[in-house]
C-alpha cells in the first residue's frame, strides 16, 4: 500500500513537471512567434504608394540595403504606368499609326479600305499598362521588396495603419516613411465629374465608344494630348483654355506654333475662355462658355476636364503626426524631410513639377541621403518638361520672357525643322528648335522644341546644362548627319552668327 502510494505521487509529480514544460515551451513560442511578428512587420522604410515615385525609391532603397515594403491600395505603378504616361502613349502611337495610314500617299505608297477600330485601340493601350504593372511586380520580388495591398495612413511613432479590401488594419512601422501617394484629376466647382459625361483623365482613357464630339477644358499636357489622340482617330475637338495660348508654360514661341498646328489639323480653339457652367441633363453636354465677345453655348457628347491636378493627401494622417501643409503641397526640405524627422514625401504630393521623373529623382535623393551617401539637392531649374502630342513638344530651363525678366542679356538662336534633311525626309517639317545663352558667359539659359521626336531630343540640353555647357561647346560638338539632333547645333550656331543651313 505505501509502494502503490508512493508511486502515485512520483507519476503526478512527473504530470506536473510535464506541464509545466509544455507551458513553458507554450511560452516561449508565442513569445518567438510575437517578436518574429514584429520582425517581419517592422522595416527600414515604409513607402506609401507604388508611383514612378514609390517603386523607383523602394528598389534604389534596396539596393543600398534597407528592409523596404511598399503600401499599394490599387495597382504596382501608380497613376503614371496605369493611367497616365504609359497607356496615353500606347493611345497616341496609335493615333500616329492610324494618321501615317491615312497619307502614305505622301511617301509614294497606296493602301485601301484604312480604318480604325476605337474598342481594339483602348484595350491595346490597357494591355500595355498591364504589362508594365506586371513588370513592377516583377522588380519589387527580383529586389525582395514587400509589398502590402490596402490604404495606408500614417501614425506617430513612425508606425502606419493599412486597411485591406476586408477593412483589417494592421499596424506596421519603420524608420523612415516616405509618403508618395501622387495625385488625382482636379474638380473645379463649375465642372463637377459624374465619371459618363463630365470626365477625367481616367475615363478618357477608357471610354467604351468614340465620341463624335467632345470639348476638352485646359490645354496643358493632359489637355493637348487627349485632344491630338481623339481628333485624328476623328472626333470633333474643341479646346477651352482660359490664358490667352495653348499650353500656356512654354515659350510663347513654342505656343503659337503649337496652336498653328492643331488648328491645321482640324482641332478648333476658343482662348481667353472659361466654362462658367454644364448642363448633362439630356443626352449630351451643354457647356455654357464665357469668352471675350459674350457667352456661348457648345454641345458635345463628353466633356474632358483636364485643369490639373489635385494631391492625395486626405485622408492619410497628416494632421495627426503634425506635417505641415501649405497650399495642397507637403513640405519638405532639400533632401525630401518634412517637419516631423522619419517622415518624408517625394512626387505630385510636394511643390515642384508635378512629373514621374522629378518623382523618381525625389525618391533616389532621399534615400541616398538616408543611407549617408554624398548627395546633392535636385536642381528644379533643370527639369526637362514633354508634351506627346504631334507635333511634340520638349523644353528646359527659362523662356525667352523669363531670361529676359531675370534681367540677363541674352543670344536666341532658331532653327526649323523646315531646313532639316532628316525631318523633311521623314515627311515631319513642322516645328523648330529654339536656345537661350547668356550673352556674357555664354550660360545655356533654356532650350525649346518643337516637332518630330523632340522629347526623345531635349536630355542633350539637360545634360548639357548640367555640366555648364556654353554655346561654344555645343557648337563644337560633332553631331550626325543627317539626324533631326542637328537642329540643336544648327540653333546653337544662329545664336551665335555662325549658323550653315539657313
Amino acid at each position: 500500500m505505501i509502494t502503490h502510494l508512493t508511486e502515485l505521487r512520483k507519476r503526478l509529480s512527473l504530470d506536473l513537471k510535464v506541464k509545466k514544460e509544455v507551458a513553458i515551451r507554450n511560452e516561449i513560442r508565442k513569445f518567438a512567434f510575437l517578436n518574429l511578428k514584429y520582425f517581419f512587420m517592422k522595416y527600414d522604410i515604409i513607402i506609401i504608394g507604388s508611383g514612378p515615385g514609390g517603386y523607383v525609391t523602394a528598389i534604389r532603397a534596396s539596393q543600398l540595403g534597407f528592409k523596404v515594403a511598399v503600401v499599394e491600395k490599387e495597382n504596382l505603378g501608380g497613376i503614371c504606368l496605369n493611367w497616365g504616361c504609359i497607356p496615353t502613349k500606347a493611345l497616341l502611337k496609335s493615333a500616329q499609326v492610324y494618321d501615317y495610314l491615312k497619307h502614305v500617299d505622301q511617301y509614294g505608297l497606296k493602301a485601301e479600305s484604312i480604318d480604325k477600330d476605337f474598342t481594339a485601340v483602348v484595350k491595346r493601350s490597357r494591355d500595355v499598362a498591364d504589362g508594365m504593372s506586371k513588370g513592377v511586380a516583377f522588380l519589387m520580388k527580383k529586389n525582395k521588396i514587400d509589398i502590402i495591398d490596402g490604404f495606408g495612413k500614417i501614425k506617430t511613432g513612425k508606425k502606419v495603419d493599412v486597411t485591406d479590401a476586408d477593412g483589417k488594419v494592421t499596424e506596421y512601422s519603420a524608420d523612415n516613411i516616405i509618403i508618395a501617394t501622387g495625385a488625382r484629376s482636379r474638380e473645379l466647382p463649375s465642372l463637377p465629374q459624374d465619371g459618363k459625361k463630365v470626365i477625367g483623365y481616367r475615363e478618357a482613357l477608357t471610354l467604351p465608344s468614340q465620341p463624335k464630339k467632345m470639348i476638352i477644358v485646359g490645354s496643358g499636357a493632359i489637355g493637348v494630348e487627349f485632344a491630338h489622340f481623339y481628333n485624328t482617330m476623328g472626333t470633333e475637338v474643341t479646346i477651352v483654355e482660359f490664358l490667352p495660348n495653348l499650353v500656356p508654360l512654354e515659350d510663347i514661341d513654342v505656343s503659337k506654333q503649337f496652336a498653328r498646328s492643331f488648328k491645321k489639323s482640324g482641332v478648333k480653339l476658343m482662348l481667353n475662355s472659361s466654362v462658367e457652367s454644364v448642363d448633362i441633363s439630356g443626352a449630351g453636354v451643354k457647356a455654357t462658355v464665357k469668352t471675350k465677345k459674350g457667352t456661348e453655348i457648345l454641345e458635345a457628347d463628353i466633356l474632358l476636364s483636364a485643369v490639373g491636378i489635385k494631391s492625395n493627401i486626405e485622408n492619410i494622417g497628416l494632421e495627426d503626426v503634425g506635417i505641415v501643409v501649405d497650399r495642397d503641397k507637403i513640405l519638405v526640405n532639400d533632401f525630401m524631410q518634412t517637419n516631423i524627422p522619419g517622415y518624408y514625401a517625394i512626387g505630385d504630393v510636394v511643390p515642384g513639377p508635378a512629373l514621374a521623373h522629378v518623382a523618381s529623382a525625389e525618391g533616389i535623393t532621399c534615400v541616398e541621403k538616408l543611407a549617408g551617401l554624398d548627395t546633392e539637392a535636385i536642381d528644379y531649374g533643370n527639369i526637362p518638361g514633354c508634351t506627346y502630342a504631334t507635333p511634340e513638344i520638349a523644353s528646359v530651363g527659362m523662356t525667352e520672357a523669363q531670361a529676359i525678366e531675370k534681367g540677363y542679356e541674352i543670344k536666341v538662336g532658331k532653327f526649323p525643322f523646315s531646313a532639316s534633311g532628316k525631318a523633311k525626309a521623314a515627311g515631319t517639317p513642322e516645328g523648330f528648335v529654339k536656345v537661350i545663352f547668356d550673352a556674357k558667359y555664354g550660360e545655356w539659359l533654356g532650350c525649346h522644341m518643337i516637332g518630330a521626336g523632340v522629347t526623345d531630343m531635349i536630355a542633350e540640353a539637360v545634360l548639357g546644362r548640367k555640366l555648364e555647357t556654353t554655346g561654344h561647346d555645343v557648337l563644337k560638338t560633332i553631331h550626325p548627319h543627317p539626324t533631326m539632333s542637328e537642329a540643336v547645333m544648327e540653333a546653337v550656331a544662329d545664336a551665335y552668327d555662325e549658323v550653315i543651313h539657313l
